[in-house]
């Protein structure tokens, strides 16, 4: 019987898988340039390592996430522009977090034209708690907001003046919760948009820094 998957152990076999991926020179890479489908094989090849020698329930379309029993999702992206994806959910992802924590792999693709291979070298392997995937400039101008003694109409007013996708009742009902419940700095940059574009070059400079980015690699 094999191990059940927790916490611990992701986040201990991920810089493994790092490291031995960053040695591997692979055909099925060379001359692919299409950042998802890197993604894809990067992802599916974590998961057929792990599945080697753990068990855990496996995502779905359903969840999202690659493993939902953790609450953890896989982001890989390129060193060269290091962001990804996201669907939406609601604007309080922005302020409060995505819901769920990210393992993030950060490679550099180089391809050998005598072998015609591509090989991933991971630069940076690093895991970000749930509670710091909110947008950094949100959540750290609403914290400023607050300790200036803000009241509801001031949090609206950011939250105009952010151009946030909500409408003014869902902004004053907002207001209202953050008063209540100010949120942690989060340290992504989110973008405004139908799905929202999470980009990692803060978190790549805090990991190791802050508390909940943990740099694994």
């Amino acid at each position: 019987m094999k191990p059940n998957l927790n916490l611990k152990t992701l986040q201990e076999e991920a810089p493994r898988f790092a490291e031995q991926e960053s040695t591997h020179s692979e055909p099925v890479l060379w001359g692919v340039t299409d950042g998802k489908a890197i993604g894809t094989y990067f992802e599916h090849k974590f998961q057929e390592y792990l599945a080697e020698r753990y068990e855990w329930a496996r995502g779905s379309s359903a969840s999202g996430l690659d493993f939902p029993d953790l609450g953890v999702d896989i982001k890989v992206t390129s060193v060269n522009q290091p962001q990804s994806s996201c669907p939406f959910e609601s604007v309080e992802q922005k302020i409060y977090g995505l819901g769920y924590s990210l393992l993030v792999f950060v490679y550099e693709k180089t391809d050998d034209a005598t072998t015609r291979t591509g090989r991933l070298n991971v630069r940076h392997t690093i895991f970000i708690d749930k509670l710091r995937t909110g947008d950094y400039q949100t959540t750290t101008g609403i914290l400023r907001i607050l300790q200036n003694n803000g009241n509801r109409d001031d949090l609206v007013a950011f939250m105009q003046d952010r151009m946030l996708p909500v409408d003014e009742i869902g902004a004053s009902n907002l207001a209202d919760k953050i008063l209540e419940q100010p949120p942690e700095i989060g340290y992504l940059t989110i973008s405004n948009a139908p799905q929202w574009r999470l980009k990692y070059a803060r978190v790549i400079e805090k990991a190791g820094t802050v508390e909940g980015i943990m740099r694994l690699r």
